[in-house]
């Protein structure tokens, strides 16, 4: 099992120290070629509009379209926003979820916030998980193949699946609780897209 982390901008660093404390090996990925043989992608939070421009300078669009047919790729606020098709701006974009995505939906830095969110399908499905929101972006339509997995108190989506992708608003990698990166590990390792 070898899971890349886009180290294009953004917070991949604690990705890799997540997948690390979990003994699965990682691999920044910095040019497109470097995303062969790996078993997964994770796409962190940083600036989506930063990330996207550089996805496009260095080539990766069409070659990460094509590795999500068949591969998991988990993206983190940013990462979940670039996953998307549709971020209520133009941008570019990867467009292989069916969900759309409003960023900044809780406001500025100073509005970021932490809270325990229900998570039933991570093993052990208890304690709720601790979620790190910080200019956080939420899931505001999920429809065709794609599913919500978490909604806040008041309904809104900050968590979706759709096969082996997995996108989230909040950021798992700045908690010690590895559950969410176990929870993807499973999805890269499932022979099947659903």
């Amino acid at each position: 099992m070898k899971i890349g982390v886009l180290a294009l901008q953004g917070d991949f660093l604690e990705h890799r120290r997540s997948l690390s404390s979990l003994g699965v090996e990682s691999a920044e990925v910095r040019l497109p070629a470097q995303l062969d043989g790996l078993d997964g992608l994770i796409i962190p939070g940083g600036e989506s509009t930063t990330i996207g421009k550089l996805m496009v300078a260095y080539g990766f669009v069409d070659a990460l379209k094509q590795f999500a047919r068949e591969k998991a790729i988990w993206g983190t606020c940013a990462g979940a926003i670039l996953l998307s098709q549709d971020a209520g701006r133009d941008q570019d974009l990867l467009q292989v979820m069916d969900i759309h995505i409003a960023r900044n939906a809780f406001g500025r830095q100073v509005d970021s916030f932490e809270t325990e969110l229900p998570a039933p399908f991570l093993s052990p499905a208890e304690p709720p998980f601790h979620a790190v929101f910080i200019r956080a972006p939420i899931i505001t339509h999920v429809y065709g193949r794609a599913r919500a997995l978490i909604t806040l108190a008041d309904g809104r989506v900050v968590a979706a699946r759709q096969g082996k992708l997995l996108a989230t608003s909040f950021h798992p990698e700045l908690t010690p609780d590895t559950r969410f990166h176990r929870f993807f590990l499973e999805l890269a390792q499932s022979p099947h897209a659903e």
